[in-house]
C-alpha cells in the first residue's frame, strides 16, 4: 500500500506565499481585530501563522461572521449550493 501524498497545504507553495515587500513582522491590529455577528469578511491568510487556518479552496472567498468562538471566529459562506461553515482565525480575515 502507498502512504498518501500531501496534507492539508498541499499545492499552496504560490497561493498561500507572501510578496517580497509584505513580509517581517505581523500588526497586532489585525491580530487583535473585533468583528461583529453580519460583518463581511474576506478569507486572506496570513502565510507566517498556522493557526486556524482554514483549507486552500476558500482562499480570497467572501464570507460573514456568524459567531465568536473562542478567539476565533465562526464564518458562512456558500460553495456551491451547500453553506459551509468555518472556524477562522482573525489574523486571516479582512472586512470588506
Amino acid at each position: 500500500m502507498v502512504s498518501r501524498k500531501g496534507g492539508n497545504r498541499r499545492g499552496t507553495r504560490s497561493v498561500m506565499r507572501k510578496k517580497a515587500g509584505s513580509r517581517g513582522k505581523i500588526s497586532l491590529r489585525t491580530y487583535l481585530q473585533q468583528l461583529e455577528v453580519g460583518d463581511r469578511v474576506t478569507l486572506k491568510a496570513e502565510s507566517s501563522i498556522q493557526k486556524g487556518l482554514y483549507y486552500k479552496r476558500f482562499h480570497g472567498r467572501i464570507a460573514v461572521v456568524t459567531r465568536k468562538r473562542g478567539f476565533c471566529y465562526e464564518v458562512q459562506l456558500k460553495d456551491g449550493n451547500k453553506l459551509k461553515t468555518l472556524i477562522v482565525h482573525p489574523i486571516h480575515l479582512k472586512k470588506c
